[in-house]
């Protein structure tokens, strides 16, 4: 058995926040000592390893509950939700990143951040030695393999709709 302190430390959270979740049914501590304190089993214990997962995957607690559900068969379709949402704020991040630096005007910020453009990844692919046929056919297995993964490459390096539109029609 943990006590609300174990768990506490354990997962670092408030105790506070152990409480609301007792509150609102998503972790009931499964005993209670002669004193009426909280006692945790491994049962619990387990229940919260999941609980933590799920909120670092940034789900809602109303999904989190829905998930932990025993007969829930939506857990697939939730993730996948979430999936989508981390994709779109990345594409919206990504965006916003390129934009700043361009309206700082200063180009040697793209060294320093996590943003790389067309050039510069087209300058590291002809150092290893890459043509214009050999760049043409990564694209082409790039779109065949990963069609999603390789738009939102594309998106990253700051290239417009119409150039991704062409390279990723390539044949």
């Amino acid at each position: 058995m943990y006590t609300i302190g174990e768990m506490v430390r354990q997962f670092k959270i408030s105790r506070s926040t152990l409480l609301y979740y007792d509150k609102i049914g998503l972790l009931s501590p499964s005993a209670r000592s002669e004193a009426n304190y909280r006692l945790y089993t491994e049962q619990d214990k387990a229940r919260m390893t999941r609980i933590s997962l799920f909120k670092e995957a940034g789900l809602p607690l109303e999904q989190i509950t829905e998930l932990l559900a025993e007969q829930n068969c939506r857990t697939e379709a939730i993730l996948e939700q979430r999936l989508g949402q981390l994709n779109n704020e990345i594409s919206k991040l990504r965006s916003q990143q390129q934009l700043i630096v361009k309206l700082l005007g200063q180009q040697h910020l793209l060294h320093t951040s996590k943003v790389m453009n067309k050039d510069q990844w087209v300058a590291i692919l002809r150092a290893c030695g890459m043509s214009d046929d050999d760049m043409k056919r990564w694209h082409i297995a790039f779109e065949q393999a990963m069609p999603q993964a390789h738009q939102d490459f594309l998106e990253s390096l700051g290239i417009d709709s119409e150039q991704i539109k062409v390279i990723r029609a390539f044949k």
